[in-house]
C-alpha cells in the first residue's frame, strides 16, 4: 500500500496521514458487489417512483453484515422509506426478530409492507409505526434493542444519538446513514450549511465520547457505526 508522504486536510477536527483514496470506479465496483433480490429491486423501483432516496447496496449489504454479526433480534429503524433498508435489515437478523420501523409517511410504510410480504418476512416480522421518531422513541424499552438503524432527518440525528443510547443493550450497535452529507460535503471545509455542520458535530463527538466505539464506513453515502459500551 502507498501512503501519501503530505497530511491531507482536518476532518472532524482531526489531521491524518492517508494512502490515495479509492476511484470511482472501485467504489462503483463495491456498491455493485452486492447481489439483489427481486423484493429489493421492486422496493427500489417503489422509492424512484415516489422520489424517496433508497439506501445504496453497498450500504445495505454492510447494514445486513453487521445485524447478523451481533444477531440482532430487536431492531428500531428510523426512516421506513419504501421497505429497502428493512429488507436488508430483516436479511440479517435472526429468523425470530422483530424490526420496529418508524416513518411519518403512510404511503411509503404501505409500499415498505408489500416489500416485506414480497420477500416472505410474516406480517410479524415487522412492527410498522406511523409518526415523527422523536415522538415515537421515548416510547420505547429502554435497553431492549440490539441495533438501532437512523436514516431520517439529519435536523433528528443529534436527538436520535441521545435517544439511542437509551434504548441500545451493551454491545448494541446504532448506525446513522448519509454521514458523508449532500454530495459529500462534510468533506468540504468551506461548506457550513446547518446540516453539514451537524454532521461533522456529531462524528467528532462520537468519536470523543468513552460510550460509544466508533467506525466511520465509507459505503453508500457513509455509515457512522457506534457500538454501545
Amino acid at each position: 500500500m502507498r501512503w501519501s508522504s503530505r497530511c491531507r486536510p482536518r476532518r472532524f477536527g482531526i489531521t491524518a496521514v492517508t494512502h490515495d483514496p479509492p476511484s470511482p470506479s472501485t467504489h462503483g465496483f463495491v456498491e455493485a458487489y452486492a447481489a439483489l433480490t427481486p423484493a429489493l429491486r421492486a422496493a427500489m423501483a417503489a422509492a424512484r417512483e415516489v422520489g424517496v432516496v433508497a439506501l445504496p447496496a453497498g450500504a445495505g449489504a454492510a447494514l445486513r453484515l453487521l445485524a447478523a454479526v451481533i444477531q440482532a433480534r430487536t431492531v428500531v429503524e428510523i426512516g421506513t422509506g419504501t421497505g429497502v433498508s428493512g429488507l436488508w435489515l430483516l436479511g440479517g437478523m435472526r429468523a425470530d426478530g422483530v424490526l420496529t420501523t418508524i416513518d411519518a409517511e403512510q404511503e411509503h410504510q404501505r409500499l415498505a409492507r408489500r416489500a416485506f410480504a414480497m420477500a416472505g418476512h410474516a406480517p410479524g416480522r415487522a412492527r410498522i409505526i406511523t409518526g415523527r421518531a422523536l415522538d415515537v422513541l421515548p416510547r420505547l424499552a429502554d435497553g431492549g434493542y440490539d441495533l438501532v438503524f437512523v436514516d431520517g432527518p439529519v435536523s433528528d440525528y443529534a436527538a436520535c444519538v441521545v435517544a439511542a443510547r437509551r434504548l441500545l443493550r451493551a454491545g448494541g450497535l446504532l448506525v446513522l446513514n448519509r454521514m458523508f452529507g449532500v454530495n459529500g460535503r462534510v468533506v468540504d471545509p468551506t461548506a457550513r450549511d446547518p446540516d453539514t455542520v451537524a454532521l461533522r458535530e456529531i462524528a467528532r463527538q462520537a468519536r470523543d465520547s468513552e460510550e460509544w466505539l466508533p467506525a466511520l464506513l465509507p459505503s453508500g453515502e457513509g455509515l457512522l457505526c457506534l457500538m454501545r459500551r
